[in-house]
Parts: structure tokens; sequence; C-alpha cells
């Protein structure tokens, strides 16, 4: 079935040749979608014939949001720990190891329906493209169920068994880091895409992250990076070094961060809803831009440092305390997530782009950021079927 997208009052296309700006605003625009593609994008009323016709009635169109950084393979839920944190506590990353509890004592159908639960979630919310990182099992066959539940929803999985160290491992950490890297890596790599390693104090120093990282490049691995969250540390530059899609958190940067992170093609992921969270400092996106790194924004979903699965909130958070504008907010969460994934076929809405598209209640996506906490997602499609909502 092929679709027009008809009337549609601000179309992005995020291709700057196609229109206004750096998101390619095209005005009374049309979209076709045919066979999983965008297959003609021009002006309202002139779209060639197609199989059914959805009327935009002058509403705002963008590309699916493209959620690079989540962790849905859990049980159980942390409400209490966000309560106390609410209340002074610090966030440490020492909750992790609640969820670890939780999620090894679930059955496989407990974790996926969970699973499946948020990734619909999510695309209610205009998610069209989601990462999903393992990291609560901290057992090989638990690490490996992870990965392999994880590939059922998304072909953007990560390999996180380098999370924290597990309980049974406390007097042994390099023990821990030695068994990730060799039997845990060797059973969920065929599942997974990606590599990561939480490189923090109280979580994983640079000799560890080292011989983790470079366990999964021999192993066909790309490597990402938890970076620079916590504090200040080796992350950032570990993340240059060896090449990562991205360098996510990215909350404490020293001058010289900024620059290897600009002089790279790793990408800054920033995670807003984890600052709203955790009540710690948000990263300063205005100094990375400015810098000329590239930034893009994902949710992080999880159920301690930040339950949320909404990237219209992590939107609206990056506007107004991370020194975004509106239509940088828009593109790090479509276009910056797809560089974050090494993909050109998603966060876009040119010809020959994946065919994910929105449909927002509103004119423009200035009102993502404006009407912030509004669900202004009407309409979804996916690889060109609309989605039941």
């Amino acid at each position: 079935m092929s679709t027009v997208i008809d009337d549609i009052g601000e179309l992005v296309t995020n291709e700057p040749g196609m229109g206004e700006g750096p998101l390619g605003i095209v005005r009374d625009a049309a979209l076709v979608l045919e066979a999983g593609r965008v297959a003609w994008v021009g002006a309202a009323g002139r779209a060639p014939a197609a199989d059914e016709r959805y009327d935009a009635a002058g509403r705002a169109v963008l590309p699916g949001f493209v959620d690079s950084h989540a962790h849905l393979v859990f049980a159980g839920e942390r409400a209490e720990e966000f309560a106390a944190r609410m209340s002074g506590r610090p966030y440490t990353a020492g909750g992790i190891r609640r969820t670890v509890a939780d999620t090894r004592r679930a059955t496989d159908a407990q974790l996926r329906a969970g699973l499946r639960r948020l990734v619909a979630e999510m695309a209610r919310q205009g998610t069209t493209t989601v990462e999903c990182k393992s990291g609560y099992g901290l057992t090989v066959a638990d690490e490996e169920r992870s990965v392999r539940l994880a590939a059922e929803v998304t072909d953007e999985v990560t390999f996180l068994g380098a999370h924290v160290v597990p309980p049974e491992y406390a007097g042994d950490p390099d023990g821990y880091v030695r068994l990730v890297a060799s039997q845990m890596l060797a059973a969920c790599a065929p599942h997974a895409r990606w590599i990561d390693v939480f490189c923090e104090d109280g979580a994983f120093d640079a000799d560890q992250t080292r011989t983790v990282l470079e366990a999964g490049i021999r192993a066909g691995l790309i490597p990402r990076l938890h970076a620079n969250q916590l504090g200040h540390g080796p992350g950032v530059a570990l993340a240059v070094e060896y090449g990562a899609a991205s360098a996510d958190h990215c909350t404490f940067l020293t001058d010289a961060d900024v620059a290897a992170l600009a002089g790279s093609q790793t990408v800054a992921t920033l995670l807003p809803g984890v600052e709203f969270a955790t009540r710690q400092p948000y990263p300063d996106a205005r100094r990375l831009i400015d810098a000329g790194v590239t930034v893009a924004l994902a949710t992080d979903c999880n159920p301690g440092s930040c339950y949320t699965s909404s990237m219209p909130f992590c939107i609206a958070l990056a506007v107004r305390e991370m020194r975004m504008t509106p239509a940088e907010a828009v593109w790090s969460a479509t276009a910056g997530g797809a560089r974050a994934l090494r993909r050109d076929d998603v966060g876009r809405l040119g010809v020959g782009a994946r065919a994910d598209a929105v449909v927002l209640d509103a004119p423009s996506h200035l009102h993502l950021a404006y009407r912030p906490g509004v669900p202004l997602v009407m309409a979804v499609w996916k690889d060109g079927e609309r989605l039941e909502l």
C-alpha cells in the first residue's frame, strides 16, 4: 500500500537542500510513502496517486524520533529511590544492583512483556527507532537473554555487560571484567551490534573500559560509551580514541573533552531526563553545539535514573534547561539520534529514507517545546505502516 500524507502545514525533512533552514522545512507540503520508503516529497495537492490519502489538515509532520540510548530489558521499578532523591539523597549507580536482582528473578515472558510495553509506549510518543541495551543481568545467561529479547524489537542492540560489577564479584572486579570480555561477550555478540561500558567512578575505570571495548571490537561490535555522567573522568577521551559512535551523558566536560569531540566523528548524546530525575546539573548543549560537536538527544529510559520514554519531554527539557533552540532539539532527537546510530535511512524525510513519519496535532515543530507535557503526537507511520496508537 502507498500512502500520501497531504495538506501538511510544515514538513520537517532534515534535508537542508529541500527547504528552509537546517531542518529543511517545506511548507504546504505532501509526502508519499511506498514500499517502506519515502517515495516523493513536494507541494500539497501535487503528489502522485497513492492507494490511500491522509489529510494532515495543515498540521506539522516530522521524521520519527530516533531514541539512541535506552535500557528496556528489566524487571521491577525504583519509585522509592526517585522519591528519596527528590528529598535530597544524591544519585549514585548503586541502585542498578536492585534492578539486577529483580531482572534475574524474572521469566523471559515477563521481561518480553515489559520490553514490548515500553516500545509501544515510545511509539505512541513518536519514537520509531530505538536502541536497547542489556546490563541488568550481569551473568552470562542473563545478559544473553537480555540481548536476545532486545533483538526481537530492534536492530540496535547494545551489549552492556559492563554496567556495574555485580555483588558476587564485589571483591574481584577485574575477574568480572575478564568474564565480560570472554564468555559473556561470546554469548551476547551474535545478538548485538554495539558494545558499551559504564566508564565512571563506582563502575569501570579506564583500563577496565579498554579491556571490554577492545574485546568487543575484536568480536565485530561497534563501540559507544557511557561517559562523564557523575563527574570528570576519562570516558569522553576514550570514546574519541576508540572511534565510538557516541559518548553518552557528557554532563561534566573539560575544554579538552569538548575539543576532542569537536574534532571527531563521535556524537555527544545528551540525556536531559536523567538530570530531571537525579537533580544533577544539566549538560551544556550550547557549549557543545557552538564548538561544532554533533549532539543527539535520547531518553535513557530505565527504571532508576530516568523512567521516561518520551522524546517530546526530552526536547522540551533540552530547550528549557540546556539552551538549545527548538530546531536544534528537534534535529538532535531525529537526525542527531540517527548519527549516533550511524544510520542514514532514519531521522529524515527525504526521498529514499525509511517511511517513518509523525503527525503532530500542532502547526509547527515549535509546539514540542512550547506545549510541554501535552500529547501532541496524532499519527505515526513506521516502515510505511500506520501504527495503532
